[in-house]
């Protein structure tokens, strides 16, 4: 099991990320809160600013003695002075009424608040209303406000423990997230450092979820299959180099020798020379080869691609080949399709794979056979199959012969250097296209793939 130090979250992109949404989610709350919590309180206060003036008109229409009864009596029946309606002479002495001095306020009828000292010692929050009345006297009308002063507190509290307990509990999540990312980014630095230390077969982990993390590793370990392939490639055209060219390197070396060391007529002379010359001719052709093969694999041509079509390519490669089906008694069958035949890429290119694909096709089928040339689409895609009666492929090499150098020991004896099928590879691979060998039943298909594109 891995742990993971607290100091190491911070770091990661998922905590912060889940501290920046924690951020703008408890900014909301505390925006939405402190609304809720003025619309509210702003409403209560209205409510009881509104029953004042309501009273003052009341107690302002009654007769001054009238008046003065009502309020002794309502100070009757208001014990606990929750609605302490007073009278006070012009000098500002009571006169009926629970508040025994005249509160200091800013102006008339215009609401205002005052803490009323009660003679229990609590004080006690009062909002009133001053009204000067016809005779000269004042006439005050309050509430408490008790209960609204509790209810904000009440509001204000509900705020500070939500926000405090949004604030935890999105700590705790953004702690969770990152250490699940920490771990998840451990495992893939593991698996890159068991790459980076020479395993190659090995592949960064996914969850299939297909998010980030899933879609980047997707990405690497596809750039790891194509390292793979190109590190088996190199290794196998090592080994190819070692086995097909020490022969013909080793024939050049001894015939020279040879010629240094006899006494030889001007004319063996130029024979041994003649034959150095094709030996080193077939070595430069080998190579070259190879650097073709290069060159299109590192997309330098791809910025050439047109719009292309598969019926015309295969028409001239077939043209061009059928002299040498006609030496050996063979036929080209070659079969158009009738829709869309087009693919983008370079034509040249396309046109030396197909050549190679045929002059296989014709090297190894016996003489007097068919050789047939199918453009084939449908609404997707466009596909040229090559195939030959010849004596196939068997399935354990179909992957193995795209390889660069790479003979079965069946077609080691073939004029060739094992590089045509390779360049047909790195043709298809360029065009992102799909190249397979089938068993054709006999002999062998070859199916060349594209995306169809509308012309």
């Amino acid at each position: 099991m891995s742990y993971v130090r607290l100091s190491e979250i911070p770091r990661t992109i998922s905590f912060r990320t889940a501290l920046m949404f924690l951020a703008l989610f408890g900014c909301s709350f505390f925006a939405l809160f402190g609304y809720i919590y003025w619309q509210t309180t702003g409403y209560l206060i209205s409510e009881v600013d509104t029953a004042l003036h309501r009273e003052v008109d009341r107690q302002t229409a009654q007769e001054p003695a009238l008046r003065r009864t009502e309020i002794l009596k309502h100070t009757e029946q208001d014990p606990e002075g929750r609605l302490p309606y007073t009278l006070f002479d012009s000098a500002g002495t009571t006169i009926a009424g629970a508040l025994s001095t005249l509160p200091t306020f800013s102006a008339y009828d215009k609401p205002a608040e005052f803490f009323w000292d009660k003679a229990n010692g609590h004080d006690r929050p009062i909002r009133y209303l001053v009204h000067k009345l016809d005779d000269g006297s004042t006439l005050l009308i309050g509430q408490d406000i008790h209960d609204i002063r509790e209810f904000d507190e009440l509001l204000v509290n509900a705020l500070v423990s939500g926000g405090s307990l949004l604030i935890v509990v999105g700590l705790l999540g953004a702690i969770a997230l990152g250490v699940s990312a920490r771990r998840r980014l451990d495992v893939l630095s593991r698996s890159i450092k068991i790459i980076v230390e020479g395993d190659l077969s090995g592949r960064l982990p996914t969850r299939g979820n297909n998010d980030d993390i899933d879609r980047i590793a997707g990405v690497v370990n596809g750039m790891l299959d194509a390292l793979e392939r190109l590190m088996s490639e190199v290794k196998g055209v090592c080994d190819d180099i070692a086995h097909d060219l020490r022969t013909p390197l080793t024939r050049l070396i001894a015939g020279l020798e040879r010629a240094q060391r006899r006494s030889l007529t001007q004319k063996e002379y130029a024979s041994a020379i003649d034959t150095a010359i094709e030996d080193a001719k077939g070595l430069m052709q080998t190579f070259r080869a190879l650097l073709r093969i290069s060159e299109i694999e590192g997309s330098a041509r791809r910025s050439n691609f047109t719009l292309v079509g598969f019926n015309q390519i295969c028409a001239d490669a077939v043209e061009l080949f059928e002299p040498l089906a006609d030496e050996r008694g063979m036929s080209l069958v070659f079969k158009p399709c009738e829709g869309v035949d087009t693919v983008m890429g370079d034509s040249q290119l396309l046109f030396d794979a197909v050549c190679n694909l045929i002059d296989n096709a014709i090297k190894f089928s016996p003489d007097g056979s068919d050789v047939e040339v199918t453009v084939s689409a449908d609404s997707n895609n466009c596909g040229i199959s090559i195939r030959d009666p010849g004596p196939g492929i068997p399935e354990e090499e179909r992957e193995a012969v795209f390889r660069r150098l790479y003979r079965s020991e069946s077609s080691r004896h073939t004029p060739g250097n094992g590089l045509g099928l390779s360049m047909v590879s790195a043709v298809a691979r360029l065009h992102d296209m799909s190249l397979q060998v089938h068993d054709a039943r006999p002999g062998c298909r070859v199916d060349l793939i594209g995306k169809a594109q509308n012309a």
